[in-house]
């Protein structure tokens, strides 16, 4: 993959996230509002998609960035369930999204599917052949990772300031991917277009677009973020 602005602003974008909700941990010492299933979602996102970072090298920054999704993210999901005080003050009952039967196994036949409809894998040795599988699942199954986090501050309403700014950056970061497929696909010769991460990444942005109005409104007016109630 070609490096340009956007797609590098999108990178420092997802690692200033992860930052913020470092910080988010580390001085608040509690997990109210945040969301463990998000995180094992998305552990299970970067545990599938780089399944080539032992067997491939494209550069040392693809390896740095791979092994710093995968490491973070193991230690937030680390922290939520197991080091005190952050794993006491983990709400499970606000965080109840049923991730199992509603993001992995769906992804999992969607990710079947599209293999075979494609052909992605035709001509493939067995290994690269269950790669191409695990990197569509990984696709899939990150465009929706959010929605467990996004229904947690539902619940609470009242969004804690590093929580809202570690949600708004994981999804400018997003945003900022969709601009660099744009980009690729205008100067990038050979450019090779694939439809159903583009509609992946759209979908996952659309699903920030409410959290961003309120987030926005939130700042404009320099008071507390908080979301509407439900209904």
């Amino acid at each position: 993959m070609s490096m340009n602005i956007f797609r590098l602003c999108g990178d420092m974008s997802h690692v200033f996230s992860i930052l913020v909700l470092f910080l988010r941990l580390r001085v608040a010492k509690n997990a109210s509002g945040i969301s463990l299933r998000t995180h094992e979602l998305f552990l299970l996102v970067f545990l599938t998609r780089y399944t080539d970072l032992f067997t491939t090298y494209y550069s040392l920054y693809n390896s740095v960035m791979k092994i710093l999704y995968i490491s973070s993210t193991a230690s937030i999901v680390y922290a939520i369930r197991a080091r005190e005080p952050i794993c006491s003050t983990y709400d499970k009952s606000q965080d109840t999204f049923r991730h199992v039967e509603f993001a992995i196994l769906p992804c999992v036949a969607l990710a079947l599917l599209t293999h075979l409809i494609t052909g992605e894998g035709r001509g493939l040795d067995l290994f690269r052949n269950l790669q191409e599988l695990l990197w569509m699942f990984s696709i899939y199954l990150e465009s929706i990772a959010i929605l467990p986090q996004l229904i947690v501050l539902q619940r609470y309403r009242e969004v804690e300031n590093l929580t809202g700014n570690y949600i708004f950056f994981m999804g400018a970061y997003r945003a900022l991917y969709i601009v660099n497929w744009v980009y690729r696909a205008y100067f990038e010769a050979g450019y090779r277009h694939h439809y159903v991460v583009y509609f992946c990444g759209v979908l996952q942005t659309l699903l920030y677009v409410d959290f961003f109005y309120y987030y926005f409104m939130s700042k404009r007016r320099g008071g507390r973020f908080s979301l509407p109630t439900q209904g």
